[in-house]
């Protein structure tokens, strides 16, 4: 289970926290603490979570004098920096939150679900050589409030219900532990996401994945591995120097074992880097006998690198050598290439635009 947020003890110490991302339990409290009837908190609840309220002068169920005394109280929203659409249907929003600092999230529909990316940081400090995140440098975590948000505005620009989510926006999500578990909570409980339609992805940090483990989520963890070998992943992550790949692939065992769940391994392909038989091959070795998910992720190429998206062809043949070796693959098809939405393209362009 997941931890359960502290109680909150004060209306002094509940100021200092927006109100987005607390449970029913702790916003019963806030609310008999400013003397105000438990069902009132029911009613803040409701209007937070699922009639998307920006300000407790919104919750017309209120009294009229007790909204004017809470004016300034913050939810925890943010506001719309930027938009951009593609052909597809996929959104990519910047949002600007209270320190004026920029993130971004992206809405992707299909026919039958409405996945949001959601960042975790502003910015990131993986420094991923293919990624327009990493080249932008690292500002801040970010809170569970402004996490949670992220999905509450897609729900609000498409005008549905969001049915999954992914931490594959900017940021490393295990560098920002508590908040991201806070917010899983939050999604789930809240807004009524279910924890197996909720995806955590790593690039990998020490000791991290096993301490994931210990939660015992129902969501998926996605690695992203990049490479078939060491000396090929330090080119593309930096920090993998510190975290060897097969110390790596240990702790994606032991998470395994502990939760029962498979691991899926994120794999960006980029054309004659990481794209030959050989890695293929390599690949799959490391893999052999693994309860896990490749997932092939053709590259979405970037100004700030040189790396080019893979042919069709070389791609298929990717794919065959892992299937030949007994080793569960699919292909992510692209989205929102026309909206800029490889991480971190829409706020290089557009963050600083009005």
């Amino acid at each position: 289970m997941i931890q359960q947020l502290a109680s909150i003890d004060s209306v002094e110490q509940v100021s200092e926290v927006p109100l987005l991302g607390a449970s029913l339990a702790q916003l019963t409290k806030w609310v008999e603490q400013y003397g105000q009837p438990a069902y009132r908190g029911k009613q803040l609840h409701q209007w937070i979570y699922q009639k998307g309220a920006r300000s407790l002068l919104d919750i017309s169920v209120f009294p009229k004098q007790w909204r004017a005394e809470l004016a300034t109280f913050p939810i925890g929203r943010s506001q719309i920096h930027y938009q951009a659409k593609a052909l597809d249907g996929t959104i990519k929003l910047l949002l600007k939150l209270t320190d004026g600092q920029i993130v971004e999230t992206v809405g992707i529909p299909t026919e039958k679900r409405l996945t949001v990316c959601v960042s975790s940081q502003v910015g990131c400090p993986m420094a991923c050589d293919f990624c327009a995140t990493g080249k932008g440098g690292f500002k801040r975590n970010l809170e569970r409030h402004e996490i949670v948000d992220q999905v509450l505005t897609v729900q609000e620009v498409f005008g549905q219900r969001v049915s999954n989510v992914v931490f594959m926006g900017m940021g490393e999500p295990l560098l920002n532990t508590e908040n991201v578990l806070e917010a899983v909570r939050s999604l789930n409980e809240d807004i009524g996401i279910g924890q197996r339609l909720i995806t955590i992805s790593t690039v990998g940090i020490p000791g991290r994945i096993r301490k994931l483990a210990e939660h015992h989520l129902q969501s998926t963890l996605a690695v992203s591995l990049h490479a078939s070998n060491q000396s090929l992943r330090e080119q593309l992550i930096p920090s993998a120097r510190q975290y060897p790949l097969d110390a790596l692939l240990d702790e994606c065992r032991d998470y395994v074992k502990i939760t029962g769940r498979r691991v899926t391994f994120e794999y960006i392909v980029l054309a004659g880097v990481n794209d030959g038989m050989e890695q293929a091959i390599e690949l799959a070795e490391h893999l052999r006998g693994f309860q896990s998910h490749v997932n092939l992720i053709p590259y979405n190429p970037i100004s700030e690198a040189d790396y080019q998206r893979p042919d069709q062809r070389r791609l298929q043949s990717f794919m065959d050598a892992l299937k030949a070796r007994h080793v569960a693959v699919s292909v992510r098809r692209s989205r929102g290439l026309e909206a800029d939405a490889a991480c971190g393209q829409l706020r290089a362009s557009y963050a600083n635009k009005v």
